[in-house]
């Protein structure tokens, strides 16, 4: 018989993925006997035997997954959801949330950067008199870097789920995180270059301003709602 149960919020999760990867770090606890991580609910409900983990073991295991653990609200009346996250007390010094933020925010600076600087490389070094004016040329970088993003978290996905649950997954993710990279990015490149130009001394500092503008954002919706940009 468990000599308790546990019930934990789980902030940052956004698909099956995590729901896996949630489970597998609380499973692997010895004296865990049985887990439950719900997804809707933003929780994971863990029974344990009478010499298992107390709930600062089980909230540790969570965090090194790259998940925030909190207080819960919840209600034992069956049928009812199981959690919701008090979440009431919002705070900017949750440092791993900010850890999480900061690598759901690289991936999707990876993503977005394929396809904007490829889309920006292909007009400065191939098609060199295309005749799109500098605005085009980004709004085009744009599209195509969200459409790289989606696409990098998609096969990433397929990994723990099926092709069509991972694009819908990936489509799901927030768009007014990758397009205030984008543009942060783009108004970089134009400042520094004076144009659609890829340069040694402007790459760096357009990943800088890509990865620092949309990140406090993503930090306020993993902290407040528990969901990731990527």
């Amino acid at each position: 018989m468990p000599k308790e149960d546990f019930i934990i919020g789980v902030g940052g999760m956004s698909c099956k993925a995590c729901v896996a990867r949630v489970n597998e770090a609380l499973s692997v606890i010895s004296g865990v006997i049985a887990v439950r991580v719900e997804l809707e609910e933003n929780c994971a409900v863990v029974s344990v035997n009478e010499n298992g983990p107390g709930r600062e073991a089980l909230s540790e295991a969570i965090r090194k997954a790259g998940y925030t653990p909190h207080e819960p609200d919840c209600s034992p009346e069956p049928g009812q959801a199981i959690c919701q996250d008090r979440g009431s007390q919002f705070s900017w010094r949750d440092g791993a949330t900010w850890r999480q933020s900061a690598r759901n925010t690289k991936w999707c600076l990876i993503g977005c950067s394929i396809g904007d600087l490829g889309t920006i490389a292909y007009f400065q070094f191939v098609w060199t008199d295309s005749g799109w004016s500098t605005l085009a040329i980004m709004i085009l970088a744009i599209m195509n870097g969200l459409l790289t993003s989606i696409a990098l978290e998609t096969v990433i996905l397929l990994k723990q789920l099926p092709f069509l649950s991972a694009l819908r997954t990936a489509a799901g993710m927030s768009l007014i995180s990758m397009i205030a990279m984008e543009a942060a990015m783009n108004i970089t490149d134009v400042v520094l270059t004076g144009g659609a130009m890829l340069t040694w001394y402007a790459i760096i500092p357009m990943w800088i301003a890509g990865f620092l503008t949309p990140w406090p954002y993503n930090y306020w919706r993993l902290k407040k709602y528990g969901v990731s940009c990527h």
